[in-house]
C-alpha cells in the first residue's frame, strides 16, 4: 500500500523494462496511477506489456531503446517528454550480470558490462537531466547491487561497474541539491530475473543456479521499494535502499 498516493499522475520512463525488475515495477506503478514510459531493446516484449498494462486501465508508452547507444537513450526521454510534457522519474534499470573469473579473460563481457551498467546509467542522466533542471523537480533511480557493496568470486566487472553506479548515484545527489530534485540508489539481493541467464560461464552459472533460485525473492519487492522511494513528500529523499532475501547470507 503506498500512503497519500504520490506516485499517481508521475510520469516514470524504466530502461530495462522488457523482463524481471522493470517489468514488475512497471505494471506495480501504473497500477497505482503512474504514467511509465518502457525502454528495452526487445520491442515486442514491452509492447505488450504497455497494451497490458492499458488493457487494465493503466498509461503505457513503449520506445525501442538501447543503452549503449547515447542517441537512442535521449530518443526514450525526448518521447516521454514530447508525449507528457516531462519526466517525473528516471528509473535507470537496465543491466548485465555475465559473471566469471578474471583469469578466464572474457573481455567483450567486461565491455559489455561496462557499457550498459555504467554508461548506460550516465546516458540516462545525460537525457534527463537537463529536464529535470528546468522542472526544479525530478527523481532519478539507479540499480545497483548487493555486488555494488560486496565483491564475491567472480564478481569483479560487475561488481566494479555496480561500485561505480553507487560513486556516481552520490556524486549526482550532492550535484543537484540546486534544482530540487532527489536521487536514489536501489541494491537488491537475490531476486527473480533474468540475469542468471545471462551468465556464460559454465562453472559460475552452475555455482549460482544451484542456491540463487531457492532463496531468490519475487520481482516485486523490487517494484515496491521504488514504489516507496517515489512516494515520499517531495522533501524527503530517499538516498539508498539495500536489501536482500532474508534466507541471503551474502
Amino acid at each position: 500500500m503506498i500512503m497519500n498516493n504520490t506516485v499517481a499522475n508521475k510520469i516514470v520512463v524504466i530502461t530495462g523494462a522488457s523482463s524481471g525488475l522493470g517489468a514488475e515495477t512497471a505494471r506495480h506503478l501504473a497500477d497505482h496511477g503512474a504514467t511509465v514510459v518502457l525502454g528495452a531493446r526487445r520491442e515486442e516484449r514491452i509492447r505488450d506489456l504497455a497494451q497490458d498494462i492499458t488493457a487494465k486501465g493503466g498509461k503505457a508508452l513503449a520506445v525501442e531503446t538501447d543503452v549503449t547507444d547515447r542517441n537512442s537513450v535521449q530518443n526514450l526521454i525526448e518521447t516521454a517528454v514530447s508525449t507528457y510534457g516531462r519526466v517525473d522519474v528516471l528509473l535507470n534499470n537496465a543491466g548485465v550480470m555475465p559473471l566469471s573469473p578474471l583469469e578466464n579473460l572474457r573481455v567483450d563481457e567486461w565491455d559489455l558490462m561496462i557499457d550498459v551498467n555504467i554508461k548506460g546509467v550516465l546516458y540516462g542522466i545525460a537525457a534527463a537531466l537537463p529536464h529535470m533542471k528546468t522542472q526544479k523537480s525530478g527523481h532519478i533511480i539507479n540499480v545497483s547491487s548487493v555486488a555494488g557493496h560486496h565483491v564475491f568470486e567472480s564478481s569483479a566487472v560487475y561488481s566494479a561497474t555496480k561500485f561505480a553506479v553507487r560513486a556516481l548515484s552520490e556524486g549526482l545527489r550532492a550535484e543537484v541539491k540546486p534544482y530540487n530534485l532527489r536521487t536514489t540508489i536501489i541494491s537488491p539481493g537475490a531476486v527473480q530475473s533474468e540475469l542468471l541467464n545471462g551468465i556464460h560461464d559454465a562453472a559460475t552459472a552452475q555455482q549460482l543456479q544451484s542456491f540463487v533460485p531457492d532463496i531468490a525473492i519475487g520481482a516485486d519487492s523490487f517494484a515496491r521499494c521504488v514504489a516507496f522511494a517515489i512516494s515520499q513528500p517531495e522533501n524527503v529523499d530517499i538516498n539508498e535502499i539495500l536489501f536482500r532475501p532474508t534466507k541471503q547470507k551474502l
